[in-house]
């Protein structure tokens, strides 16, 4: 970018403006990073609200090592929440941390979903080679006999000197007939 001014001639000459730049910073939501006044301000509270949250157990800051209350950007959304439970749908104090525990077992029941998913599709996966082996163990097993090739017998029949005769069909009229 640049601008014209004048020189010592008079005549104008073009300077280049210094633009600011701008450094972002990301940090982990997760971490606390805002002090109690800067949170309340993001959150729209006073810094007491703030401390009564605490002291019910709604929001729980980090402290610094000589234990200055930390907020993380999660805490200042938490903190948005809950104002908009007491404010928006007219719960106090009680009824937020009754929602705030069954959010918390919700999530805990998703985790314990997830890990059984897991489980079950191992499982599966176990079964199923399993089978793929008890399949491959027949196939080994069966061979073709000696008297038809177009029916299977067990390989250790095969072997024995007297083959399994294959089941008797009954004779009509006979006295195996019903």
């Amino acid at each position: 970018m640049s601008t014209l001014g004048e020189g010592s001639s008079g005549r104008p000459v073009r300077r280049r403006l210094q633009v600011p730049t701008v450094t972002r910073i990301e940090v982990e939501t997760d971490r606390g990073v805002f002090m109690i006044s800067v949170a309340a301000q993001l959150a729209n509270m006073h810094p007491q609200t703030l401390r009564m949250y605490e002291a019910r157990g709604l929001i729980e800051p980090q402290r610094s090592p000589k234990g200055t209350r930390l907020y993380s950007q999660e805490d200042v959304e938490k903190l948005r929440r809950i104002q908009a439970m007491t404010a928006e749908l007219g719960l106090n104090l009680a009824g937020v941390e009754r929602v705030l525990d069954l959010e918390r077992e919700i999530e805990a029941m998703h985790s314990r979903i997830e890990e059984i998913e897991t489980e079950a599709v191992k499982a599966q996966v176990r079964l199923a080679e399993q089978l793929e082996e008890v399949r491959r163990s027949f196939r080994a097993e069966l061979v073709p006999s000696p008297r038809s090739n177009l029916e299977l017998i067990r390989a250790a029949d095969a072997r024995s000197p007297f083959p399994a005769l294959p089941p008797r069909k009954p004779r009509p009229g006979g006295k195996d007939a019903a």
